[in-house]
């Protein structure tokens, strides 16, 4: 999909406040309101944007405590990977799972309200058969966001 300059700064916005209305998206982009939901209708439906959240803090909902899960295994199987997907699917802590290459075979983000909370994830995580375990714990978050950056776009 080809993706101009207007697609861009479109996508810029939405992708910072995904509350704005067409009305306000349009005029920021100087299109009309019509032809500005049209764009944003055939980004949607192209798969660029994926889906519209709302992001929560993290700390006020008692979350204080990011870890990073570093996964290996001694099973490469589709059944263990199928197993362990079902796994992490279903504890709502696990934010992000990656399939790395080399050495940890999956990097996981979790979010949990203490040391308590992490021991609970923990024996959830060894129930998936796993050969090794590793976290590293998040004293100070530097930078978050979820903006892509853009200048990459055909």
């Amino acid at each position: 999909m080809h993706i101009d300059s207007v697609d861009r700064n479109i996508l810029s916005l939405v992708q910072r406040d995904a509350a704005l209305p067409v009305s306000q998206l349009a005029e920021r982009v100087a299109l009309s309101k019509t032809a500005c939901w049209r764009r944003l209708k055939r980004l949607e439906a192209a798969g660029v944007i994926k889906q519209r959240v709302t992001l929560l803090d993290a700390k006020a909902l008692n979350l204080g405590l990011t870890v990073y899960v570093s996964v290996r295994t001694a099973e490469h199987s589709q059944q263990w990977q199928r197993m362990f997907s079902q796994v992490v699917a279903n504890i709502p802590e696990v934010l992000e799972v990656n399939r790395m290459s080399g050495d940890p075979d999956y990097l996981l983000k979790a979010v949990v309200a203490d040391m308590a909370g992490y021991d609970r994830l923990y024996k959830k995580l060894i129930a998936a058969d796993i050969l090794d375990i590793s976290s590293s714990f998040v004293m100070e978050e530097v930078k978050m966001t979820t903006a892509l950056p853009l200048g990459y776009s055909a």
